[in-house]
């Protein structure tokens, strides 16, 4: 697979298959994204591979919890600004309406949106999560860094066969995963992200989430 057909192919898969992933391909393609660029060469990213028994155990812990408190522990990090504004808000809300249409879940039925959301904490049944963190130290360029090995590793996946959700609402569990993952105080919990094979057959996969035409984001002078 190529460079182009792997980011063509990207996208956040909310249902995966129990095919299990060899630790040998988890560890390849998390090494190999570690040629991804950053400031200075500080490589900013903590991995922390989670599969088999541990995670059955995790799941079962927050699933528990997540009943009651959907939000956890609360989050560590605002997600989104308040008061997101255009185009940015109209954006949001338009990927989440076609996300739960696609299962057949209304706008008001809280419930059912709820059910949906807490599928977050059960990485959507993929075999393999991986959560990431960085110092606490550091800065906005540095979080930015992380996000291009994050998507390093996702394309590298697809090169795998294999599809990636990058879940950022495992802020919520900041608490619970650090005792879990044994983080040290200095290091801050980003984002989890679900690993494995996409189901095919679950109408979730099915959709793809609209991108900005070119002229809204980018202009070229000089050519």
């Amino acid at each position: 697979m190529d460079v182009q057909e792997a980011v063509a192919s990207r996208y956040s898969c909310r249902a995966f298959l129990e095919t299990p992933v060899p630790e040998s391909v988890v560890r390849d393609i998390v090494e190999r994204a570690a040629r991804a660029p950053s400031g200075g060469n500080i490589q900013p990213w903590f991995v922390h591979a989670v599969s088999g028994e541990p995670l059955a155990r995790l799941r079962a812990q927050v699933a528990a919890r997540a009943e009651e408190h959907i939000f956890g522990d609360g989050a560590e990090y605002a997600i989104y600004p308040p008061g997101l504004k255009e185009p940015y808000s109209t954006r949001r809300r338009a990927v989440g309406e076609l996300l739960y249409w696609s299962i057949g879940v209304p706008r008001d039925d809280k419930e059912g949106r709820r059910r949906q959301y807490r599928r977050n904490y059960l990485l959507f049944d993929a075999p393999v999560a991986l959560f990431v963190a960085l110092d606490r130290s550091l800065g906005p360029p540095q979080w930015s860094d992380l996000g291009m090995y994050l998507q390093t590793v996702m394309l590298l996946a697809r090169s795998h066969g294999l599809h990636t959700c990058p879940q950022e609402a495992w802020t919520f569990w900041h608490k619970t995963l650090g005792a879990f993952l044994e983080l040290p105080p200095e290091h801050i919990l980003f984002c989890g992200m679900a690993l494995g094979h996409a189901d095919p057959q679950a109408a979730i996969n099915g959709w793809d989430s609209p991108r900005a035409p070119l002229g809204e984001f980018a202009t070229f002078r000089g050519f």
